[in-house]
């Protein structure tokens, strides 16, 4: 019988997957446990699905990891988080750097704890000469913010004689972005039966295919990640266009 692997064509992957890690704290509460236990669990799916997009020729991978709202959570859970951000940076360098995995970090960065920042830039600066796979995590991260950012640098490129505001135009926004070194995704997924995008990427996900699953994400495993590029490989991609349109 053919495996869910080798229904994927991989000559039509998206180039850009995003993921929005969602089910955490309910995986734990259905096990009598603090949310804590279920994050710290969801690292284990992090390391699959980013060993799966590596091999199977995924070219970048983003994953929600905390959002601005994020901060308003109870403040031992916040604390927890930031621990086990640096720890599981620390631990995945290492094997992040052998296998050619290139680490960003988009969000605002002054935000998160010296410890955390320390960490991050240096994988960042560990990883800088990779390019299989380039890993991206939106960390202190929201689509307002972003588009807040952005705005704000063009305001001051206005008023300094830099930019017109004629010139203005998506290309010209998407340059000002936090992920203007990126292609936009082609496919976002969310785990945990969550319908809606919840401030993520708002801008970058004009035309992406979005697949939502029941999974919680410490469940999420390959399998699954597989199970999405077909459902995506199943889509037709018209970008406003008719099908008659898109037919040679």
């Amino acid at each position: 019988m053919e495996t869910v692997l080798q229904q994927i064509d991989r000559e039509h992957l998206p180039k850009h997957v995003a993921i929005i890690m969602d089910g955490n704290g309910r995986w734990a509460k259905e096990r009598g446990e603090d949310r804590l236990f279920g994050h710290l669990h969801g690292v284990q799916s992090v390391r699959d699905i980013v060993e799966a997009s590596a091999e199977i020729g995924i070219q970048y991978l983003t994953l929600y990891a905390f959002s601005t709202e994020n901060w308003d959570r109870p403040q031992a859970e916040v604390a927890g988080l930031m621990e086990l951000l640096v720890n599981t940076v620390r631990r995945e360098v290492d094997q992040m750097k052998k296998n050619g995995i290139r680490l960003h970090v988009i969000g605002d960065f002054s935000m998160l704890p010296p410890s955390a920042r320390q960490e991050l830039s240096e994988a960042l600066e560990m990883t800088a000469e990779n390019d299989h796979l380039h890993l991206i995590l939106a960390l202190s991260y929201s689509g307002r913010w972003d588009l807040t950012q952005a705005f704000r640098q063009l305001a001051q490129k206005v008023l300094a004689g830099e930019l017109y505001t004629e010139s203005i135009d998506a290309d010209v926004i998407s340059a000002h972005l936090a992920t203007r070194n990126f292609p936009d995704p082609e496919l976002m997924i969310r785990s945990s039966g969550e319908h809606r995008i919840s401030n993520f990427l708002l801008y970058q996900l004009a035309y992406a295919e979005l697949y939502f699953t029941e999974t919680l994400w410490p469940d999420f495993r390959r399998q699954h990640l597989y199970e999405a590029l077909i459902d995506y490989q199943q889509r037709e991609r018209r970008f406003g266009k008719t099908s008659e349109q898109l037919t040679p």
